[in-house]
């Protein structure tokens, strides 16, 4: 199910997006420590034998970093994981990503910067018709791992609907 906006500079889709159960690490300051809570995960996923291979990894991102200061900065990032998230030293927790309708871009390159986000938000959305519902936007980063080369990455970008 989809459909392509004419015209856009990005393909854009409307999809309904399956109710997915995630292990989390929150992180909360800047977008430069991003890294070391990656981290966290990456450690969390080994220990538990969580692989990406067969397990989507995502990043839930409640703040704009280049609109929210530094310290406010908010973002999970989570591997799908359908069990109990038990106490660990990574501080994973259990989460889930509501079932809904999402409009998805596809990010080609550097996940530096994900102009998908910012062209979901601010020429797609406008566009629409549609409006967001209460559930920030999130990627799905489609391959991960220290193998993917920066012109390999592909994310793509969820954008929840009403």
């Amino acid at each position: 199910m989809g459909s392509a906006v004419e015209g856009s500079a990005l393909s854009v889709r409307i999809v309904d997006f399956p109710e997915t159960r995630i292990a989390a690490v929150e992180h909360r300051g800047p977008p430069e420590r991003e890294h070391e809570t990656a981290r966290r995960l990456i450690e969390w996923r080994l220990a538990n034998r969580v692989s990406p291979e067969r397990h989507r990894t995502f990043g839930i991102h409640y703040t704009d970093p280049r609109k929210t200061p530094a310290a406010e900065h908010r973002v999970d990032f989570a591997v799908e994981f359908a069990h109990e998230v038990a106490r660990n030293p990574q501080g994973v927790v259990g989460k889930l990503i509501p079932a809904g309708r999402c409009a998805v871009a596809r990010h080609l390159g550097s996940r530096a910067n994900v102009s998908a986000a910012e062209y979901l938000y601010e020429v797609w959305l406008p566009r629409s018709g549609e409006s967001v519902r209460d559930f920030p936007i999130f990627f799905h980063y489609v391959n991960v791992g220290p193998q993917v080369s920066e012109p390999e990455m592909v994310t793509d970008v969820y954008l929840p609907l009403r």
